[in-house]
């Protein structure tokens, strides 16, 4: 039988390390957030700092909430995981954050009441707005490079993208798919769509343990 692998480390052992980025708590008590290994025992806000400095990528997400969708929590994950700046949430602001496994904590989250007020926050911070969906006049990802300064729009399962946004949208995409499914998990597909932002635009290191 393969024993589980146990995430994080214990109690820090000797000396406690001065620097301001550590917890406290951390050190005493041990760190089994699912974090990389370079920031284990740091507190949150420095880990969010060394993200920003470091590790973000200039890429936004937005994520429509009309009926409290489970998969935002999902997509806000993969953000996080992809070094995403920011993640926009157009609707309702409260949204179902189960799924993002508290990444959202190390993400800039922004809210936006309505597709209006978000265009408008695009349009005055020169992001190319890019609708994710299959509908007419949807191009294959595959064959599609996207803008460096984008900023990826998603909508409910099921719904799709609203209307407002497609019609507003600079450029809307879809995943090209072969099956008997009319489309993948708005989540999946999000994943798809971000991996490919990074690997047309970010210089990715070829160590992934760094």
């Amino acid at each position: 039988m393969t024993e589980k692998r146990e995430v994080g480390v214990g109690p820090w052992e000797g000396p406690w390390p001065k620097e301001p980025h550590f917890d406290p708590a951390l050190l005493e008590a041990g760190d089994r957030r699912n974090v990389p290994d370079r920031y284990r025992y740091w507190r949150r806000e420095a880990i969010v700092a060394d993200l920003d400095a470091h590790h973000r990528n200039d890429l936004h997400v937005a994520i429509e909430n009309i009926d409290h969708d489970f998969n935002i929590g999902s997509i806000v994950r993969t953000a996080n995981a992809f070094g995403v700046a920011a993640f926009h949430i157009v609707g309702k602001k409260r949204w179902n954050r189960r799924g993002a496994m508290v990444t959202d904590r190390y993400q800039h989250e922004f809210h936006h009441a309505s597709p209006e007020e978000f265009l408008s926050w695009a349009h005055a911070n020169g992001r190319a707005v890019v609708a994710v969906d299959i509908v007419p006049g949807a191009v294959p990802l595959e064959h599609t490079r996207l803008p460096e300064n984008a900023v990826l729009v998603f909508g409910e399962e099921g719904g799709g993208v609203s209307s407002p946004l497609l019609e507003a949208a600079e450029l809307t995409v879809g995943i090209s798919q072969f099956g008997s499914t009319r489309s993948i998990n708005v989540g999946h597909a999000a994943a798809i769509v971000m991996h490919t932002w990074v690997t047309q635009h970010v210089d990715v290191p070829r160590d992934l343990t760094r």
